[in-house]
C-alpha cells in the first residue's frame, strides 16, 4: 500500500508515510489518511516516495486546509532533493516544515 498512516500513542501525532510515485493515484488514500484524525501535528513522510507531481501539491495544500491553515502544524520529512527541489521551487518552504 502507498500510503500509510501512523498515530502516535497519545493521538496528538500523524505521521503518513507515501512509497513509490505521490501522484493523483494515491489521492482517496492520503485524503483518508488524516480525515477525521485528532491529531494536531502532521508529518508526511517521504522516505520512500521516488516522485510527486502537481496533483501532490494539490494534497498537500487540501491536507494543510484541513489540519487548520495557517496555523497548520506540517511537516515534510526525509525529502530526497528532487522532492525539495519541486517544493522550493513551488515556493512550498512557506507553507510547511520540510526537513
Amino acid at each position: 500500500m502507498p500510503v500509510k498512516a501512523n498515530k502516535s500513542d497519545d493521538g496528538k501525532k500523524l505521521t503518513i508515510a507515501v512509497s513509490g510515485y505521490f501522484d493523483f493515484g494515491v489521492q482517496k488514500d492520503f485524503r483518508n489518511s488524516y480525515e477525521n484524525s485528532s491529531a494536531s501535528v502532521f508529518v508526511v513522510d517521504m522516505k520512500e516516495t521516488e516522485h510527486l507531481d502537481s496533483s501532490a501539491l494539490g494534497m498537500l495544500l487540501m491536507m494543510r486546509e484541513y489540519a487548520g491553515g495557517n496555523h497548520a502544524n506540517i511537516t515534510l520529512r526525509n525529502c530526497s532533493q528532487e522532492i525539495k527541489t519541486i517544493l522550493s521551487v513551488a515556493s512550498f518552504q512557506s507553507l510547511f516544515n520540510i526537513e
